[in-house]
């Protein structure tokens, strides 16, 4: 498989570093409100792409933290009156359960900020000691950007904006997030602050708890050591998250860190940012009170190439309500005329190779369609084969299609009369009065479909 490297910016072979697996990690939820579906577009496509590598025959390994301490856990745990642990338990709960219903598989490993609190001061001690970090008066410890030679190079950040944002920064930046321009010391150790409540641990530099730039660098540290395959996230993270962590991680244990960078676009709603200010916010529990379905969210989510914004509007969940029936009734055709258990991708070849090339979904479910326009023409053969290849590629889309089954059809009484009578008459071997009962009934609008010891009767 090939996959666009935001580093590099370049398509390159997937394959992993130890010859075995393939790790990957992926920036997962801050647990404190539900997901909404931009957040959820992320993590869908991270479903799909480790999907399209164990369909393509590799072991992986995945991981996917959780942030349960940061500015905005700590803040409205406070303000809620609850304890950090009990607040984000039940948003983590939440996002459990929305994954489940979106058909995402679960991570290998899903490590906890507050539980890694203790790799977490190593690598500050460490980034100390060699000389990449410095303690603030206050008791807060912050990363020396200067340091670090490569800083930018993932967000392609400009040197005279670097340059910049150090000599303009009249104190370090204690925020968990900022935006592009606030290129300055980063903070990876908070002073406890009276804001922060019963939210604080011990420390070398006293009571406080980590940045949040630093929780995934020690993480990665912990399950992959200082080299791993492929790292993701939203196209949001690449600055200042990910530039972060490549340099404290780079500069606390050396190594190439991760390979590939793998960053999804975000999502727009009718053309605009989403907002709960302009109410175009939607999570899957609101989508599902509007009548519409967790699978049916999904395939919105991957209708759009990863690296090209997606525009949500309602009209395209009524497209993929109509997708999604149209593939159940291809489906239902290729069963029953499918002559034996099918091997291989049949006629959706095409439609892999698109995923299996940067993760094209728009150009794999556009091949899928083109096929099934071909069902009904198939043979026995090619239907059980062609099965078997719709069957994988929804697989590798995640995408859960309803397995239809016939619809009960209430026979009117003259009809069933008539039906009856031409049986008898076949039976009897009157093939005249059987052909004639037969074509009165088809004249009707219905047909007789005879089997060994049976019959049944179905709409024309």
């Amino acid at each position: 498989m090939r996959l666009f490297d935001t580093l590099s910016r370049d398509l390159r072979e997937l394959k992993p570093v130890d010859g075995d697996t393939f790790r990957f990690y992926c920036c997962g939820p801050t647990v404190y409100g539900p997901a909404h579906i931009g957040n959820f577009r992320t993590f869908v496509l991270q479903d799909v792409l480790r999907r399209v590598l164990e369909t393509d025959g590799l072991k992986t390994c995945h991981v996917r933290n959780i942030t349960d301490v940061d500015d905005k856990t700590i803040r409205d745990s406070v303000k809620a009156g609850e304890t950090l642990t009990a607040f984000t338990a039940k948003w983590r709960d939440l996002f459990h359960a929305d994954c489940e219903a979106l058909n995402c598989c679960e991570p290998h490993i899903e490590p906890s900020a507050v539980e890694h609190i203790p790799q977490q001061i190593v690598m500050i001690e460490e980034l100390v000691e060699k000389g990449h970090a410095y303690a603030s008066e206050d008791g807060s410890v912050y990363f020396n950007i200067g340091s670090f030679p490569g800083y930018g190079k993932l967000s392609r950040l400009d040197t005279r904006e670097l340059e910049l944002g150090k000599t303009q920064a009249t104190s370090a930046n204690n925020s968990d997030e900022y935006e592009k321009g606030s290129a300055a010391d980063f903070v990876l150790w908070k002073a406890r602050r009276p804001e922060d409540g019963e939210n604080y641990w011990q420390s070398p530099w006293g009571e406080g708890r980590p940045g949040w730039h630093l929780e995934c660098s020690a993480m990665i540290r912990e399950y992959f050591g200082e080299t791993f395959d492929l790292h993701s996230g939203g196209v949001d993270l690449v600055f200042p998250h990910h530039e972060n962590e490549i340099a404290q991680s780079q500069c606390s244990c050396g190594g190439e860190f991760a390979r590939h960078w793998f960053h999804t676009t975000h999502l727009t709603v009718d053309g605009e940012k989403m907002a709960k200010s302009k109410g175009n916010l939607y999570t899957l529990e609101m989508l599902a009170e509007k009548g519409w379905s967790a699978m049916e969210v999904r395939y919105v989510l991957i209708c759009a190439h990863y690296r090209k914004p997606l525009n949500f509007t309602f009209e395209s969940l009524h497209s993929a309500r109509e997708a999604i029936q149209k593939i159940a009734n291809a489906r239902k055709i290729l069963a029953a005329k499918a002559s034996d258990q099918g091997n291989g991708w049949g006629g959706y070849e095409p439609a892999w190779e698109k995923l299996s090339s940067d993760l094209n979904t728009p150009g794999a479910l556009g091949a899928v369609f083109k096929r099934i326009k071909k069902v009904k023409g198939l043979s026995a053969e090619e239907a059980a084969d062609d099965l078997a290849g719709l069957d994988r590629m929804m697989d590798a889309l995640g995408l859960s299609i309803p397995v239809l089954e016939d619809e009960a059809i209430d026979v009117p009484r003259d009809i069933e009369e008539l039906a009856q009578k031409r049986w008898e008459a076949k039976l009897a071997k009157d093939w005249a009065a059987s052909d004639a009962f037969r074509d009165e009934v088809l004249a009707k609008g219905w047909v007789i479909k005879d089997a060994p010891n049976s019959y049944s009767i179905e709409k024309r």
